[in-house]
């Protein structure tokens, strides 16, 4: 009769052991932080994360100054098409 009880405390631990490893298992797998055994939360680190940030980001700079670029093409091109022609045929002769 006194083993059922030690039985069921054992069998309580090894539950609540398994559901702790499970738990942190599916938060590591899902990039959640974990903690670390002082309770501190440990955040998963990718060696080639930040290259891949710095990369991205000078790559992004890049595309936003050829945009900006491009706007500036398209704005001269909507107002040569909209703007009169003799308005047009009048600063041509001025540049020459």
């Amino acid at each position: 009769m006194q083993f059922s009880w030690y039985l069921a405390a054992l069998l309580m631990c090894i539950v609540i052991g398994v559901s702790s490893l499970l738990s942190t298992w599916i938060r590591v797998k899902h990039g959640y932080p974990i903690e670390n055994d002082d309770g501190e939360t440990v955040y998963r680190t990718d060696p080639d994360a930040d290259r891949k940030i710095a990369l991205l980001t000078g790559e992004n700079e890049k595309l936003h100054g050829r945009i900006g670029r491009l706007e500036e093409r398209i704005a001269v091109l909507e107002r040569i098409a909209t703007d009169p022609a003799a308005r047009t045929a009048r600063e041509i002769e001025e540049l020459r």
